[in-house]
């Protein structure tokens, strides 16, 4: 006799980019890549919340975190399994909105081959001081930036989770020498070395461009501030594909005006979409990207609901789940 089948409930939100969207088109072709596994559920599809309510009340696991979290325990009695869209979390924390019986998930792992490809162009572009370069072009100056081979260069890349890990290919790839810094100095086969977080003060003088790719939390909160900011060469570069509060921005802008970095490229920003009136725009030797460097435009949702399978199998094995976001790490 066939077993009950597990309800559940997608819920989609339409402010987000459209890559970010389960469609009924896409849920069926990763159903298809997973027939046993899909065949398996029951399952409902909502957009802002147009059937949520209905639906967390039978609903067991949900793939999308609702903007309205309140008495979760009484609205959905059977929820075991919540998955988060993104990989970052912050915005979801504290969690004392989560009910101590659901595991909460995050999407871990879909990022790391669109951040590599971005970080090779990023760590080529600042170490050529293409940010000078696009700005004299601006400016119809015509200045020659000569600057030597990347290869050797030091990159230290502080946080080694999917987007650390995919900076750190990156650097590899362009023969650099790989310093990591992360928690816990676990070692990376990415890096030639890795350090924890009380390191990094040590670190930083030897860098030649600082990749931040750690998440927020507060113990990450301006983790790069004006005191550290102070210890890097003048000749060295800042990447952030991490969250905006990571990095002191204001000091940042202050030693860009002042010739003190050689430049940064940020692809975070607080708050998002960034104010046509903020002084990042005008910043010297800065280039912004609008949070797009780990982001497959086209299979976002492929690739997110390919690990989302996996974790299932593990649901349905009654295995411990990946990529569990833990209440006192903030991730």
């Amino acid at each position: 006799m066939p077993s009950e089948k597990i309800r559940l409930h997608i819920e989609n939100a339409r402010r987000k980019a459209g890559i970010f969207h389960i469609t009924p088109e896409r849920w069926a072709a990763a159903s298809a890549r997973h027939p046993a596994l899909a065949g398996r559920l029951d399952v409902t599809l909502g957009w802002d919340a147009d059937i949520l309510e209905g639906a967390l009340e039978t609903a067991q696991i949900m793939i999308g975190v609702p903007s309205h979290r309140e008495h979760l325990q009484r609205r959905a009695p059977h929820l075991r399994w919540l998955h988060a869209t993104s990989a970052g979390v912050d915005g979801f924390f504290p969690l004392d909105w989560l009910p101590r019986g659901i595991v909460f998930t995050n999407n871990h792992g879909a990022h790391g081959v669109k951040a590599e490809q971005y970080m090779r162009m990023a760590l080529t572009m600042l170490h050529t001081r293409m940010p000078r370069i696009i700005a004299n072009q601006r400016e119809r100056r015509w200045q020659q930036v000569f600057t030597p081979s990347i290869a050797g260069k030091t990159a230290l890349i502080v946080g080694l989770g999917d987007l650390g890990e995919g900076a750190a290919r990156a650097a590899r790839q362009l023969n650099m020498k790989v310093l990591g810094v992360r928690r816990r100095a676990k070692k990376s086969r990415h890096a030639d070395a890795v350090y924890p977080y009380t390191e990094l003060d040590a670190l930083l003088p030897l860098a030649d461009c600082v990749v931040l790719a750690v998440p927020l939390t507060p113990e990450t909160h301006h983790l790069l501030d004006r005191r550290r900011l102070d210890l890097l060469k003048p000749d060295a570069g800042v990447i952030n594909i991490a969250r905006a509060p990571v990095a002191d921005y204001a000091a940042l802008c202050e030693k860009l005006r002042r010739g003190e970095l050689a430049g940064a490229i940020l692809d975070v920003a607080d708050p998002e979409p960034l104010p046509a009136d903020s002084p990042l725009w005008d910043t010297p030797n800065l280039i912004i990207t609008p949070h797009i460097s780990c982001d497959d435009g086209e299979q976002y949702i492929d690739i997110s609901l390919d690990l989302w399978f996996g974790n299932l199998a593990r649901f349905l094995a009654h295995k411990p789940l990946k990529h569990r976001v833990g209440r006192k790490l903030g991730y």
